[in-house]
């Protein structure tokens, strides 16, 4: 892809990503291009396959979650965004620059101002306080040290954090040293946020929690964020789109309804089997279109069938609402458990 040809609304763009480890990658490359699986590789010549061919475009201001089970390759994936990992073969454009192609001055720079990043374990700095690890990034950026902390504070009270600003990290709960985390990054203000399993050690309450707060900064924000995770319900819960991995490669990407409803192959069908799929349908889908009587109670098209569910109890329907507010639909109880119903574990197509 040259530069007459780079899709101004993509944020990320990665062709043939292979990264395969072991002292000689060049000479397994060739192996691997003639059909080798990574257990092969690994068994015949013990080098092992990280990434297998990816290819993604992720666009601006997307959520954009890569999932798969444990050795699937999802966090050497998003260390190749920000060059923690350099890849055996491929192409990654961030904004449409060649991050391969960077100097190493370059490189940093766009580390500090381009991409910021939230890790599983918190990564914080045991002997600073709360609002000197969230304005940390800012000081290696060189930020004066009145901008940084006005900077910091600001977003620690988004967080939820006020009143802990003098805190260290180990007076803190677990939730709460990801929100510091998460405001850290935040503080950065860059366009991309890479966000590596940033809640799996978390309870299952907190983390529904940090779920749901990020979707809601989300919608002010709008920022392009690229979330790895093993888990499909939470994959399902944030995600504007899904890309699923196994063994390096990628299997499926689409948005969280196609991948529940359409799975493109057994081992989708496996991951899918069990999810919540009124987590997954977007009352976009079932919905009757047309003019109604105005409801009593509405949601946007994009809300999904278990955030409906609940007010069937007062209501014989919710509206449905397009971007500008208005009134395009609604849907009805029976439509929902019919849908429900209509896409049983093991179906694929409806």
């Amino acid at each position: 892809m040259d530069a007459m040809t780079i899709d101004t609304d993509l944020a990320i763009s990665m062709r043939g990503v292979t990264k395969i480890f072991g002292p000689d990658p060049q000479g397994a490359l060739a192996l691997l291009a003639q059909g080798k699986s990574k257990a092969e590789m690994q068994a015949e010549t013990d080098h092992v396959v990280g990434l297998d061919n990816v290819s993604l475009d992720i666009g601006r201001g997307q959520i954009f979650v890569v999932m798969g089970l444990s050795g699937s390759g999802k966090s050497t994936l998003i260390r190749h965004v920000n060059r923690l990992i350099e890849p055996t073969a491929g192409e990654i454009l961030v904004d449409g620059t060649d991050v391969l192609k960077m100097s190493l001055p370059e490189l940093r720079t766009y580390r500090r101002t381009t991409v910021a990043m939230v890790f599983q374990k918190f990564g914080l700095l045991p002997h600073r306080s709360v609002i000197d690890n969230v304005a940390y990034g800012l000081e290696v950026r060189g930020v004066g040290k009145a901008e940084r902390l006005e900077r910091a504070a600001k977003w620690i009270e988004i967080v939820g954090l006020a009143g802990y600003e003098q805190s260290r990290p180990r007076q803190l709960s677990g939730g709460q040293q990801q929100r510091v985390g998460l405001a850290r990054a935040l503080a950065l203000d860059t366009d991309i946020i890479l966000m590596d399993e940033p809640f799996s050690a978390l309870d299952p309450l907190i983390r529904s929690g940090m779920q749901d707060q990020l979707v809601e900064l989300q919608k002010s924000l709008g920022k392009t964020i690229l979330f790895i995770t093993h888990d499909f319900d939470e994959a399902l819960k944030i995600a504007d789109r899904i890309a699923v991995l196994k063994d390096g490669a990628v299997q499926q990407v689409g948005r969280p309804e196609e991948i529940v409803l359409r799975p493109a192959n057994e081992h989708i069908e496996d991951f899918v089997r069990e999810v919540n799929k009124a987590r997954a349908i977007h009352v976009r889908t079932i919905m009757e279109r047309g003019e109604f009587e105005p409801c009593a109670f509405a949601v946007p098209a994009t809300a999904r069938c278990e955030d409906v569910l609940p007010h069937f109890a007062e209501n014989q329907w919710v509206g449905v609402l397009d971007g500008e507010g208005r009134q395009i639909g609604r849907v009805t109880a029976k439509g929902v458990i019919k849908a429900l119903a209509r896409y049983t574990p093991g179906v694929g197509e409806g």
